[in-house]
C-alpha cells in the first residue's frame, strides 16, 4: 500500500510536468514506454533472481532505488533544474526498480497465507492497493498545488516506509533452492504459462484488453482541455477507476467468486471496454468519474481472478518466474498501452484514440473466447488446473 501510494503520488505530478513542459500527447505516451523498456528488459532476470534469494531483500533493494530516483525528480524541481531529459531519466530507472518488485512482491504473499486462502488473500491485497491508488493521485493533486517538489518528497517517503515495513515480516521462510543457472531454468516461468492454457489465456487477454483500452496516459488531456479541470481534476480521474476496483475487490474479499469464474472474467473484460467507451465520448465531470469507476470495478474482477489463477497454479519454487511473466505482461499492457494511447491520439486525437481502444478492448475480448474455451470453461479456481486440461 506505501509503495503503490508513493508511485501513484509522483504519477501525478510527471504527467502534469511532462504535458507542461512539452504540450505533446506523444510525450505522455512516451512516459509509459520509458517505464516498459527496463520493465520487459528485466523481467525475466527479475523472477530468477526471486526464486533463487531472499524476496524480502530483493524488495527492500527495489524501493531503496525509488526512493532515491524520487528524491533526485524533488531536488530538481525544487531547484529549478528539472528538464524533460531528467524527467525521463528518473522514469526509466524507477520502471527498472517497480518492474523488479512487482513480481517479487506478488511471489512473496503465497507464502503468508495458507493455499485454500489465497484467492480472499489476493482480493484483500487489491483492496489495499486500490485504496492506495485512490489516495495517491488526490494527494498528489493537493500536493502539486504546493509544488512539483512536495509530490516527490512524499513519494520518496512512501517508498523508505514500504522498505522498513518489508523488513518487518519476521516470518520462517524455507530456504530458496539454488539451482543451476541456464537458459532453461531463466525462460522456466514462460515454459510454464505457455503449457497451461486457461493460465495463458487470462494473462494475454489482460495484456490486450489493457493495451487497447488503457486511457491513464491521456487523462491529463482530458483534465486540462476537455473538462476544464486542474491538478486537483487530474488526481480525482486518476483516483476514480481505483474507487471502483476498491469496491469490487472488498466484495471479493468477503464474498469469493464462486463458480463460472472464466465467464465472469469475459464479462467483466467487455464491460472495461463498454466504460472506457463512454469515458471516451463523455464532456461532463461526474459522468467521467461515474465511466472510470465502472471500469475500475470492471478490471478488479479481472485482476483477482488473474492473480489468484497464477498462484494456485504455480508450485512455490516457480512462483517468481510465473510472476514475472505475469508481471512482463502487465507491464506490457499498462506502458505500453500509455504509449499507444498517445501515439494514436496524436494522430486521430484524444476522443477518437479513447474510442478506439474501447472498441478495441471488446472485440479482443470476443476473440478470446474462441481461442481460450479453456478458460471461458472455467469453474473455480480451486479445481483451475483440471478444468484447464478438459
Amino acid at each position: 500500500m506505501a509503495t503503490t501510494l508513493a508511485f501513484q503520488m509522483q504519477a501525478v505530478a510527471i504527467g502534469w510536468q511532462v504535458y507542461d513542459i512539452t504540450g505533446s500527447a506523444l510525450d505522455l505516451g512516451l512516459v509509459g514506454l520509458a517505464q516498459f523498456i527496463p520493465g520487459f528488459a528485466l523481467s525475466l532476470l527479475v523472477g530468477h533472481i526471486a526464486d533463487r534469494y531472499d524476496r524480502r531483500l530483493i524488495l527492500r533493494i527495489c524501493m531503496a532505488v525509488e526512493a532515491l530516483a524520487t528524491l533526485a525528480l524533488a531536488l530538481a524541481s525544487l531547484f529549478g533544474g528539472l528538464t524533460v531529459g531528467r524527467l525521463f531519466a528518473a522514469i526509466f530507472v524507477i520502471g527498472a526498480a517497480r518492474a523488479s518488485e512487482l513480481p517479487t512482491m506478488h511471489a512473496l504473499m503465497p507464502q503468508l497465507v495458507p493455499p485454500q486462502l489465497i484467492p480472499r488473500a489476493a482480493a484483500a491485497s487489491a483492496s489495499s492497493n486500490q485504496t492506495a491508488i485512490i489516495l495517491g493521485p488526490a494527494l498528489g493533486g493537493l500536493a502539486y498545488a504546493v509544488g512539483p517538489a512536495l509530490v516527490y518528497a512524499l513519494a520518496a517517503a512512501g517508498f523508505i516506509a514500504a522498505s522498513l515495513l518489508i523488513a518487518a515480516i519476521r516470518i520462517s521462510l524455507p530456504a530458496p533452492p539454488r539451482e543451476r543457472p541456464s537458459l532453461a531454468s531463466l525462460f522456466g516461468g514462460v515454459a510454464f504459462v505457455r503449457g497451461h492454457p486457461a493460465l495463458m489465456g487470462a494473462i494475454s487477454l489482460d495484456l490486450f484488453a489493457v493495451l487497447l483500452g488503457g486511457a491513464t496516459a491521456l487523462l491529463p488531456i482530458y483534465a486540462r482541455d476537455i473538462l476544464r479541470t486542474g491538478p486537483w481534476g487530474l488526481g480525482l480521474l486518476r483516483s476514480a477507476p481505483a474507487l471502483g476496483a476498491l469496491a469490487a475487490s472488498l466484495v471479493l474479499a468477503r464474498r469469493p467468486l464462486g463458480g463460472r469464474v472464466g465467464r465472469k472474467l469475459f464479462i467483466a473484460v467487455i464491460a472495461f471496454g463498454l466504460a472506457t467507451c463512454v469515458f471516451a465520448l463523455s464532456t461532463s465531470f461526474p459522468l467521467s468519474l461515474a465511466a472510470l469507476a465502472a471500469l475500475g470495478a470492471a478490471d478488479s474482477v479481472s485482476v483477482v481472478i488473474r492473480f489468484s489463477l497464477v498462484q494456485i497454479e504455480t508450485p512455490d519454487a516457480l512462483r517468481g518466474r510465473v510472476s514475472a511473466v505475469n508481471s512482463m505482461f502487465i507491464g506490457a499492457s499498462n506502458s505500453l498501452g500509455e504509449f499507444e494511447s498517445g501515439a494514436t491520439a496524436a494522430l486521430f486525437g484524444t476522443v477518437p484514440a479513447t474510442l478506439l481502444g474501447g472498441i478495441g478492448t471488446i472485440l479482443v475480448g470476443l476473440l478470446w473466447l474462441r481461442f481460450f474455451p479453456a478458460l471461458f470453461r472455467l469453474d473455480r479456481l480451486q479445481r483451475a488446473e483440471a478444468t484447464a486440461t478438459r
